[in-house]
């Protein structure tokens, strides 16, 4: 299977239409981890994502591109709170 093969059903689609305006996400994502709380929850995150290794020798390649997605993720929340910050 790859990923052309995959499709997502209606009942599955995310509305984003609530969050239209980029700076307005980007403040509630500053809300949410700009707290004492948010931020052990970044710290966290970034601990178990960021600063462990992408790609273990011997493990299956695709392992590493799983890893990079959740990297990914922590650095969006990271920009998004920098950007509000400004």
């Amino acid at each position: 299977m790859s990923w052309d093969e995959l499709t997502l059903l209606d009942e599955q689609a995310i509305d984003h239409k609530e969050f239209i305006n980029v700076e307005e996400l980007n403040r509630l994502y500053f809300r949410v981890f700009n707290t004492e709380d948010g931020q052990k929850v970044l710290k966290h995150l970034r601990a178990i994502t960021i600063e462990q290794p992408v790609f273990i020798p011997g493990e299956e390649p695709s392992y590493g591109f799983c890893r990079e997605g959740q990297n990914a993720l922590v650095r969006d929340i990271e920009k998004r709170v920098q950007r509000a910050r400004g």
